[in-house]
């Protein structure tokens, strides 16, 4: 689940569905049961156990591959583990092929009503809303005394920032699974021509834009594109507002705030405008429904010479043999530098260079008979072994530094990801008004890309922001 959908589930949601749904997931498991309150230990000897692992994945559907390790690997392997500890443990694993944001509305039914399966797989931007919910608890209180969660060994292979991804308010209550990282992608062939180096790494916005002035000397060649606009969704935010504010110094929420009309938010506008206004990008794919598609066309093309995005770019759009947009001379044409600061020092944190990344987490239930063995099956779930089998032969980028080590050491794009831009990277809020906010930041881009100044475009993103989350004084301004 690496992206939040936005479907609309009018009439799901009714006395019949919630009778229908809470029988769905998680009837036959342990998930029911008392309220989250009971003792951290409860049934923690018993000898015979059953849990239920609840994804929306789905054999022969939706993330089919993780949905037959889970059921053909995982599941078998921890049963045997614990067989060999005296415990006889049954896991039945609860898939689903729904549309996230439908998988996410039966999951907090379930939760509602104290129900659901034992652990279950969740989008790392739902976990602060399911906090504040209270469906989900932080480890130490479900699982027990903070040493019995801290001493696992697998925290110190998974880096702070990617722990993130599955925590809320300073607190852990899940393990993140896999994640991405996003970063200036270049056209090497092109950068060539235009007298630009081969190892080029911007330390400034100023540098990208002089480095897309150079490039626009040459003909039928779009310098800089980064994503903007509302066709293309959260891949405006992800792949283009975001990881341009974490640059500025702060992020969409902060201190208590969501981001309104303030100096970064107008900093970022103001960096559309150089791009789109004088020809350094292309305005007319932000405004098409396939206009991301043709952006890697382009660029696969040689027609595009700068790209921000994340690792999927590589592993599966320029991909030599199966992308979706292939480049022969992948390996040797294109080139990848960490995005930069506005200014040196002047990223979030005081970083020079930042991004952003997705990926999901999963988590125990508060309300499972079982929280030792849960515990337990998470942590066998996200061992080294577990996670490098779950890969089943591709390199990807995993939570855990070891695997990654390992893994991708013949692939040096995905490498760099891992080793140079997971250590400084941010995760999206999890909370429920960021949906709300993250439409308002790329109606914003889409006001600015389409000619409306960057005041104009921040004074109607800071009314549309009031709106979404309840007032002026849950927004930031300045």
């Amino acid at each position: 689940m690496r992206s939040l959908s936005r479907v609309t589930t009018a009439g799901v949601l009714g006395a019949a569905a919630l009778a229908l749904l809470t029988g769905c997931l998680g009837s036959s498991g342990s998930g029911s049961g008392d309220s989250g309150g009971q003792d951290a230990n409860r049934n923690a000897e018993a000898k015979k156990v059953e849990l239920t692992f609840g994804s929306n994945s789905v054999m022969g559907g939706k993330s089919s591959a993780g949905a037959t390790f889970i059921s053909d690997v995982l599941i078998p392997k921890f049963v045997a583990d614990q067989k060999g500890k005296g415990v006889d443990v049954t896991v039945k694993f609860q898939g689903d092929g729904s549309d996230d944001e439908v998988y996410k509305q039966k999951l907090s039914l379930d939760l509602s009503n104290k129900s659901g399966p034992d652990l279950f797989q969740i989008d790392g931007i739902w976990v602060g809303e399911f906090a504040q919910a209270n469906y989900i608890k932080p480890l130490t209180d479900t699982v027990g005394a903070a040493g019995k969660v801290d001493e696992w060994d697998g925290w110190k292979q998974i880096p702070e920032s990617v722990q993130a991804l599955g925590s809320y308010n300073g607190q852990r209550y899940g393990v993140p699974g896999g994640t991405d990282g996003r970063v200036l992608y270049f056209n090497k062939k092109l950068f060539q021509q235009a007298g630009l180096p081969a190892d080029w790494q911007p330390k400034s916005w100023d540098d990208i834009i002089s480095a897309g002035q150079a490039l626009k000397k040459l003909s039928g060649v779009t310098p800089i594109q980064i994503n903007a606009g509302t066709a293309m969704g959260e891949a405006t935010t992800m792949q283009g507002v975001l990881p341009l504010l974490v640059g500025t110094g702060t992020t969409v929420n902060a201190d208590g705030k969501w981001l309104g009309n303030t100096s970064q938010l107008r900093q970022v506008l103001d960096f559309y405008h150089q791009v789109y206004s004088t020809g350094l990008g292309d305005p007319v794919l932000q405004r098409e429904a396939k206009g991301r598609d043709k952006s890697f066309a382009e660029f696969a093309a040689n027609k595009i010479s700068i790209l921000l995005e994340s690792d999927y770019f590589w592993r599966s759009v320029v991909e030599p043999k199966e992308g979706v947009a292939k480049m022969a001379d992948r390996d040797s044409a294109v080139g990848y530098a960490l995005i930069p600061a506005a200014k040196p020092g002047g990223g979030v944190k005081g970083q020079d260079f930042v991004s952003m990344s997705g990926g999901g987490a999963t988590v125990i239930n508060p309300n499972t008979k079982y929280p030792q063995q849960a515990w337990e099956f998470l942590q066998f779930m996200n061992s080294a072994t577990m996670v490098k089998e779950s890969l089943d032969g591709a390199a990807k980028i995993t939570q855990r530094s070891d695997v990654n080590s390992e893994v991708l050491k013949s692939d040096p794009m995905l490498s760099f990801v891992a080793e140079k831009v997971l250590p400084l990277t941010q995760y999206r809020p999890g909370l429920a008004e960021y949906p709300k906010v993250s439409a308002a930041l790329q109606q914003a881009t889409a006001d600015v890309v389409g000619g409306k100044s960057t005041d104009q475009a921040a004074a109607a993103y800071q009314k549309a922001v009031e709106t979404a989350v309840g007032g002026k004084d849950k927004v930031a301004s300045n």
